[in-house]
């Protein structure tokens, strides 16, 4: 059931990472929060998504898979000197908390990591109280586009593919959210997308340098050299594959999202 996690915990990784906010990250959640809310965030990563939906609720529960990654949530939250954040460590297949428990479960970028997201969406809303929500959003790889065509950046793709599949995730995660949904027995599901787009040269320079570097020092590229998958030279070649990507200047790029908010029948 459990997958191991393909990109790790690289300052490249936490570098895009720590990018995320909740208006780029969850603004499909945003209107159905309330000041008196209860929320878990699942898989907190650096916290600042968890800080964000600490202004904005009750109070916060931050949640990771181990007390060293539960750490990175707790410095961002010492920094920001928050009150109402609470951190626990738990595997989403299994949560140590309470039926009912929370108003929303909210997790990004989790579910296409995960062994059984079906199950992890059930636990989800096992531990979320009648009348709330269950919300989660995740990538879609496959369906990823930027321009030009850069032949190592094809190359890349294959590659973070038959990685993430070997680890046991689904890179394509957010088309098949809906299905999981409706698999874990969710009857009202409302299904969104969004992207992330990069165009501008500043943006070019921030996600495809960290690309360039995470592809050659990540925990990825120890999985690529340690399976055969991939050889030196050839991170090398991608990493310059992102290079020539952010120097074009009619580089594009888009990131699509899959989206689900899940919202639980109210008690009679």
């Amino acid at each position: 059931m459990n997958a191991v996690y393909t990109h790790g915990h690289h300052e490249s990784v936490l570098r895009s990472h720590r990018w995320r906010t909740a208006a780029n990250s969850a603004a499909y959640l945003l209107p159905h929060l309330k000041p008196h809310m209860k929320l878990l965030d699942i898989g907190s990563g650096p916290g600042t998504i968890t800080a964000e939906l600490a202004g904005l609720v009750g109070r916060v529960t931050a949640s990771e898979v181990s007390e060293e990654t539960l750490g990175l949530a707790r410095a961002e939250v010492a920094a920001r000197g928050l009150t109402n954040v609470d951190f626990a460590v738990a595997d989403v297949h299994a949560l140590g908390f309470p039926d009912d428990t929370f108003c929303v479960v909210h997790a990004h970028q989790v579910l296409q990591h995960v062994g059984d997201p079906v199950l992890a969406l059930r636990e989800m809303g096992r531990v979320t109280k009648p009348g709330g929500y269950v919300a989660a959003r995740d990538s879609d790889y496959t369906a990823f586009t930027w321009w030009p065509r850069v032949p190592a950046l094809d190359e890349w793709m294959e590659l973070y593919q038959r990685i993430a599949r070997g680890n046991g995730g689904e890179p394509d995660a957010g088309r098949r959210l809906l299905s999981w949904a409706r698999q874990a027995g969710f009857e009202d599901v409302t299904a969104t997308s969004s992207t992330w787009c990069f165009a501008t040269p500043e943006d070019r320079a921030w996600w495809g340098g960290m690309w360039a570097e995470r592809i050659l020092s990540s925990a990825m590229a120890e999985q690529a050299l340690a399976t055969g998958a991939a050889t030196q030279a050839d991170l090398r070649r991608m990493s310059e594959g992102w290079l020539e990507w952010v120097r074009a200047e009619d580089g594009w790029l888009s990131l699509l999202h899959g989206e689900i908010v899940c919202r639980l029948p109210a008690r009679d």
